[in-house]
């Protein structure tokens, strides 16, 4: 087993990126109060930052072979320093958005990167629990970008949230350079190049298998972030009132994933793949139907299990992508995936605005519902067996959130 260190780095890795990838949700009531603007246009500073990741992660990996796969992690954490702490700065909503999308920018290089230096790093036989970890990390770190935000605006102002973050980052920044290992010797032999770049991209592009589980990837995004963006409206009206600082709470329903990613191989072994999409597509719709209860800890139970939900359905989808693509294209398919995983999370905090304008809370659930519904039927249509490529199923290698 390899030491400690090493581990905790990939925690690390895992959490720094999540760490400021969604801290700006539990601050959108606060922001829209401040600088007078609408509740879509405050959620455009959490989907200036996923389309942002949406748009460079497909690359990530390509240009970490180049400059090597660790050196790439470090730069892009020190990198996020810059945007962080210009945030705080901003003067304007405008300007917010602008150093949240260069946040985004940033985020691939660690996170994608972070993975593909897993599967190249680590034993075979430990693969799968330094994934979890890394998992477990970006699921902590998802949690306490938006709580940390939370806990600090009211003591002292949303800009020092973002303050607190860049020296969290920097923590995190030292711990992957003293302790995330050097990268391993690349296996030569291989065609490399932009003729095997475009050709890994034909064969994704033609790959129906592939394709519907990105659409779900997609789907799966969508709907937590639509949830996660507009319950903070919801539950700062009345009968709830709740404060920036208990929103911040609220959060702490994503930390159920730490506990049910793992158990997700257990699902699988015993329901199948299509079967463990639609029991976990089952749990959301139910919980987030349970999000129009008017008591509080009924809305924050609901909210857990449309969580819940979705992390199964997150590690299950990846798992999918190693089975549906040949070894030799697995990179550039795990690229292709976040691409439309994070078209979701960029959709998801603003498209709900006109249905939450319309008819409240409730059409925001019915469009999550449908986004479960919708997953749930594409998976047990087009998720035909294929041949196993693992002896068992296993944690995804890829973003929990």
């Amino acid at each position: 087993m390899t030491p400690i260190r090493p581990r905790i780095a990939v925690f690390a890795a895992g959490a720094v990126s999540f760490l400021n990838l969604y801290a700006t949700q539990s601050l959108l009531p606060e922001l829209s109060r401040v600088f007078g603007a609408s509740e879509a246009a405050v959620a455009l500073t959490v989907s200036a930052a996923t389309i942002s990741v949406a748009l460079v992660a497909p690359f990530a990996g390509t240009l970490a072979d180049a400059v090597g796969r660790k050196r790439m992690v470090v730069a892009a954490v020190l990198l996020l320093l810059v945007p962080t702490l210009l945030a705080a700065q901003a003067a304007s909503l405008h300007e917010l958005i602008v150093w949240r999308l260069l946040q985004g920018l940033c985020l691939p290089a660690i996170f994608a990167v972070t993975v593909a230096h897993i599967s190249e790093q680590w034993p075979v036989d430990e693969r799968a629990d330094v994934t979890a970890l890394y998992m477990a990390g970006s699921v902590l770190g998802g949690f306490s970008g938006r709580f940390v935000s939370a806990m600090i605006e009211p003591v002292a102002g949303w800009r020092f949230a973002f303050v607190a973050l860049a020296l969290i980052t920097t923590l995190c920044a030292v711990i992957l350079v003293r302790w995330l290992p050097k990268d391993a010797p690349r296996p030569t032999g291989r065609r490399s190049g932009i003729g095997a770049v475009l050709d890994a991209w034909r064969g994704h592009l033609t790959n129906g298998r592939l394709l519907a589980v990105c659409v779900v990837g997609f789907l799966m995004l969508f709907f937590l972030q639509a949830v996660f963006t507009w319950v903070n409206f919801h539950l700062s009206q009345p009968p709830y009132n709740l404060s920036t600082a208990q929103l911040g709470f609220i959060f702490a329903v994503y930390l159920a994933g730490v506990v049910v990613t793992p158990m997700t191989g257990r699902l699988l072994r015993r329901f199948g793949t299509r079967g463990t999409v639609a029991l976990a597509a089952g749990v959301s719709s139910l919980g987030l139907l349970a999000t129009l209860a008017p008591s509080l800890p009924v809305v924050v139970a609901g909210l857990a299990a449309g969580g819940v939900g979705v992390f199964v359905t997150q590690a299950v989808a990846m798992g999918r992508v190693g089975q549906v693509v040949p070894s030799g294209g697995r990179s550039s398919a795990v690229g292709l995936y976040v691409l439309f995983y994070y078209m979701g999370g960029t959709t998801g905090p603003v498209g709900p605005a006109p249905v939450w304008h319309a008819f409240g809370w409730p059409g925001v659930v019915a469009v999550g519902i449908a986004a479960m519904a919708t997953a749930g039927l594409i998976a047990a249509v087009a998720w035909r067996p294929v041949p196993a490529v693992r002896p068992e199923p296993t944690v995804a290698e890829a973003p929990a959130e």
